[in-house]
């Protein structure tokens, strides 16, 4: 006789929660005024900032480039390459974000937990202290490469394992060569007052500074990378059923994870070769979008990127309006805002046990 199997009912606080949107029709409309508030943003990016600029000059800039004056060329020059950087920077950290707290199912999971912004780091400061390069146009590809071989060296160390690359093991090799990598970094900012000056304007994390150039170096990057996030999307959702029953399903768990740390190397190396490290954007974005849309990643996931555009341009505008006739860095802004919404969570989620 089959002995039946008792089953504890799941508690509240553990079932997936449905997002505010239910419905292809409703999400498919929150979609397309996320895509409005995206061009709303890049408009108040373009048209604010620490010198005022009438409306029409700023159309008139935009739409012929042989108007002459300073404020023409503030608005080509400068605004409108740091608009466009802001807009791929904060695209990439919101999709990179949600692919990783999917795949290590951890709410505190941020972009830099596979060592891709200690990678950078020390690689900004090989560049400065050993060849001198202290323009951001110059040392990006170094950063960007660094970003590259910290997250292939966290995967190789988390992979060593007789388990192999589990979430958890990963975000333990991340953590030790985080660790590592930033004391060296200390230890050649000491050094070198060059280094440290350029380190310091790298490390904050800002769109000013940067030219177009910049920004179409990291674009390809990112675009890769939001190509295999929008693949990667289902079968992230396979696999919050367990590895096991996604195996079961005929899901390959290992090109699975495969894209999806491929695609967040890209995304997060980009924009923070770029811009170099923000933080909270990748952290905070993709908790908001999935209160919108839900646990499904196919929604979340585009969600998370134009929500992270969306915030990263408007608390750039925000830095710049708030200590005229200087400004503050969007890094310093986003840590500001994204304090308080952190501990909320924490103590939301029940995360801390003392």
């Amino acid at each position: 006789m089959a002995q039946r199997t008792a089953t504890r009912p799941v508690p509240a606080a553990d079932r997936p929660r449905g997002g505010l949107l239910r419905g292809g029709v409703s999400r498919t409309a929150g979609l397309w005024l996320l895509v409005l508030l995206v061009l709303a943003a890049c408009a108040l990016s373009i048209a604010v900032g620490t010198r005022s600029i009438g409306l029409g000059t700023v159309w008139q800039a935009l739409t012929d480039s042989s108007v002459p004056g300073d404020d023409a060329i503030i608005v080509r020059e400068l605004r409108v390459p740091r608009t466009l950087l802001g807009l791929l920077a904060g695209t990439a950290l919101g999709i990179s974000g949600a692919l990783m707290q999917g795949h290590t199912r951890n709410p505190l999971g941020d972009p830099g937990l596979l060592g891709v912004t200690a990678g950078a780091a020390f690689a900004v400061v090989l560049a400065v202290s050993l060849l001198g390069i202290t323009a951001p146009s110059g040392y990006v590809w170094f950063a960007f490469a660094g970003a590259l071989l910290g997250s292939v060296a966290v995967f190789a160390i988390g992979g060593s394992g007789r388990g192999g690359a589990t979430p958890v093991s990963l975000a333990l090799a991340g953590a030790a060569l985080t660790a590592l990598l930033f004391a060296l970094v200390q230890a050649l900012t000491i050094r070198e007052r060059t280094t440290l000056d350029a380190y310091r304007f790298w490390i904050v994390g800002a769109l000013s500074g940067r030219d177009l150039s910049i920004a179409t170096q990291v674009a390809p990057f990112i675009v890769l990378g939001v190509v295999l996030a929008v693949v990667n999307a289902p079968a992230l959702n396979t696999l919050r059923l367990g590895e096991d029953v996604a195996r079961g399903l005929g899901q390959r768990i290992w090109l699975a994870r495969g894209t999806g740390l491929a695609a967040t190397t890209l995304l997060t190396g980009a924009a923070t070769a770029a811009c170099g490290p923000i933080a909270f954007v990748g952290l905070v974005v993709p908790h908001v979008a999935r209160a919108i849309t839900g646990p499904d990643h196919r929604w979340l996931v585009p969600y998370a990127g134009l929500l992270g555009a969306v915030s990263l341009l408007v608390a750039d505008v925000l830095g710049r309006v708030v200590a005229r006739p200087g400004e503050l860095q969007v890094g310093i802004v986003l840590a500001v805002v994204g304090t308080p919404f952190f501990v909320a969570l924490v103590r939301r989620r029940r995360l801390v046990q003392l």
